[in-house]
């Protein structure tokens, strides 16, 4: 019959106790910049990055997507790596276009274009020698994406032609 007296007592100090819990809690979930770790302020260690460069040395990529290796295919050559890296993750795709929109942008990208769909998104960028096309689709479990990365026309035609090719016409 004593544990009648104490019930009220018991339900208060749980409540206290959840609620300072709770409170201190919250601080655990402070938003963090997509390019770079968090670094906590008390300890000096940088948290998990949210973002990442996978193959392409600047295209940033969330973390939260997650690279299909039997779709990619990165080619690389001395100063040079083109391809197409093919990821999937469940991200909304609304914020995988606002997350490529700006840190394309930070990474000195040129918009090009952008077409938004219902169900497919496609940003086309461009820098000196490259150009950049990020394709999102949006399906029931997963968002896809697809990044390919290729030499503009402008750099393929700047390369220099072997010595053996006549100019004149003939063959």
């Amino acid at each position: 019959m004593q544990i009648r007296h104490y019930l009220p007592s018991i339900l208060l100090i749980s409540l206290i106790f959840t609620s300072f819990i709770f409170v201190s809690g919250c601080g655990l979930f402070q938003g963090s910049s997509a390019s770079e770790p968090v670094q906590s302020p008390q300890s000096g260690v940088a948290n998990k990055p949210v973002a990442i460069y996978h193959d392409f040395e600047d295209v940033l990529v969330p973390e939260e997507l997650t690279i299909i290796k039997d779709r990619t295919v990165v080619v690389s050559t001395p100063g040079f790596r083109s391809g197409i890296l093919s990821l999937r993750g469940r991200v909304e795709s609304n914020s995988l276009y606002n997350f490529f929109s700006i840190n394309m942008e930070k990474d000195n990208w040129e918009v090009l274009s952008r077409i938004k769909g219902p169900e497919t998104t496609i940003m086309v960028f461009q820098k000196a020698t490259r150009c950049a096309v990020i394709a999102i689709r949006e399906e029931q479990i997963y968002t896809y994406v697809e990044i390919g990365i290729a030499p503009t026309l402008r750099a393929v035609s700047e390369t220099p032609i072997s010595s053996g090719t006549l100019n004149d016409g003939t063959f």
